[in-house]
């Protein structure tokens, strides 16, 4: 008797394009999921069962090409799949685990984030959907518009701060300066709507705590270097 596996018939990750070659309209694009990212690397730092994606496609389907949103965050699967990391997101090798959560930033020009995709990550089944409009708005939209799939159709969720409990995160906007660039940014939150710090502002509260404490032995008289 013959043993067929039908997966071993789909193409790897290795074997897909791993990107659509269509370049972002500008900086933000990149820097606000970077931010995101590091920010979540920081506060999961001792789980293993998470992937955060930025600009990476999502193989959903054979012989279909990749849908690729500026981000997408997965959980229940690898952190980290070999030394140089994932080509691409491809279904059928991550169990069938779908984004829980994807972005779009939206740019100088609109690309469907508002009607398209929104049907393309509904049928792919993503939990919710985050649009951002860092630069400009379009009438009766706000600047971030968070979406919870409810039997197949998404609906808009209220507030400032959307707490994500499937996702144990909350998403939110604010003012801020990353990577010596001050303006609004995307950041996460936790349950009780306390924005989460980034790498930059944990090293610099480090810094102050520990020249406060060398300022208070010197106060005392202290030699920080005898201790």
């Amino acid at each position: 008797m013959i043993n067929y596996n039908p997966l071993h018939c789909l193409p790897s990750s290795a074997e897909l394009p791993d990107s659509d070659d269509t370049p972002v309209d500008n900086e933000l694009q990149i820097l606000i999921p970077n931010l995101l990212l590091a920010i979540l690397a920081l506060i999961w730092q001792e789980r293993e069962d998470w992937f955060l994606g930025i600009n990476m496609g999502i193989y959903h389907t054979p012989n279909q090409p990749a849908i690729v949103p500026d981000a997408f965050l997965s959980l229940g699967v690898e952190r980290f799949v070999g030394e140089e990391g994932r080509l691409s997101y491809v279904l059928w090798e991550e169990d069938g685990i779908v984004p829980i959560w994807v972005l779009e930033v939206v740019s100088k020009t609109y690309n469907g984030e508002y009607e398209q995709k929104k049907i393309d990550y509904a049928e792919l089944g993503v939990l919710y959907y985050t649009i951002y409009a860092p630069t400009r708005q379009r009438r009766r939209r706000k600047p971030l518009e968070v979406y919870r799939l409810v039997e197949g159709e998404y609906v808009l969720q209220p507030g400032d701060v959307i707490w994500m409990p499937e996702v144990g995160l909350g998403i939110g906007r604010e003012r801020g300066t990353y990577q010596g660039l001050t303006r609004e940014w995307l950041y996460w939150y936790d349950q009780d709507g306390n924005r989460y710090q980034t790498p930059e502002e944990v090293a610099l509260t480090s810094q102050q705590q520990l020249q406060n404490l060398l300022a208070k032995l010197q106060q005392r008289g202290i030699n920080p270097d005898t201790l």
